[in-house]
């Protein structure tokens, strides 16, 4: 049986969901992060070197990164709803958005926050302007404006299409709903992406992505 090894508010929030929409048997072991620090706990070293979720064991197998846990739950369990065939051009629609969150969006989301996070971190005094005033001009000039365009592009993609492969709902949504979800919840002006925040909320009123909710507790971007 599959164990999701799952640490709240992180990306093993949409392993939940798709495992939900697979409709296989699975079990989740919760983890929660230090209320200080927000870090994963030491105890998920045990399961993976990197100490990261999300992870998932099936057998004797132990996987990790969201990419790769998606590839391999479709192709062992996906019965052809959610894995577009090799031979159709929504195929490599999906394995585009499957690397893209990862690879373009979560890089400058997580910038963003770090930037931010030094803005507000404990510091002396004297300190504080210079190392606000680098935060600032680091978000002004580079993360913010590319996040912007990054997402004005997505915005346009939503805007022609119900799903990141056209109509159906493919294993490249599984991958694009957290970055989604962590935008909107740091803060982007849902106004200014409509066809976003749309998507968004047609995920969030999923029986699955409700039930994955609840078996993976409270998780601050839904």
């Amino acid at each position: 049986m599959i164990t999701l090894h799952h640490l709240n508010n992180s990306r093993s929030q949409r392993i939940l969901w798709l495992l939900e929409e697979l409709g296989v048997e699975y079990e989740v072991k919760r983890y929660e992060r230090d209320p200080r620090t927000s870090l994963a706990p030491a105890s998920l070293k045990a399961v993976h070197p990197l100490g990261k979720a999300p992870v998932i064991t099936d057998g004797n197998q132990t996987i990790a990164e969201s990419g790769l846990i998606i590839e391999y739950l479709l192709k062992t369990y996906d019965n052809g709803r959610f894995l577009p065939a090799e031979d159709n051009a929504a195929y490599w629609q999906y394995l585009y958005w499957l690397h893209y969150a990862e690879g373009s969006l979560m890089p400058l989301l997580v910038m963003t926050l770090i930037f931010n996070k030094i803005k507000t971190a404990p510091m002396p005094f004297f300190i504080r302007p210079v190392a606000r005033a680098i935060a600032d001009k680091a978000i002004n000039a580079y993360s913010g404006p590319n996040l912007k365009t990054h997402l004005a592009y997505i915005e346009d993609h939503l805007q022609k299409n119900t799903w990141f492969t056209g109509d159906t709902l493919c294993g490249a949504d599984f991958q694009m709903i957290f970055p989604l979800e962590a935008a909107m919840h740091r803060g982007i002006n849902p106004e200014d992406y409509p066809a976003i925040k749309a998507y968004i909320d047609a995920v969030h009123r999923m029986p699955t992505y409700q039930t994955a909710l609840q078996k993976g507790g409270p998780y601050d971007y839904a």
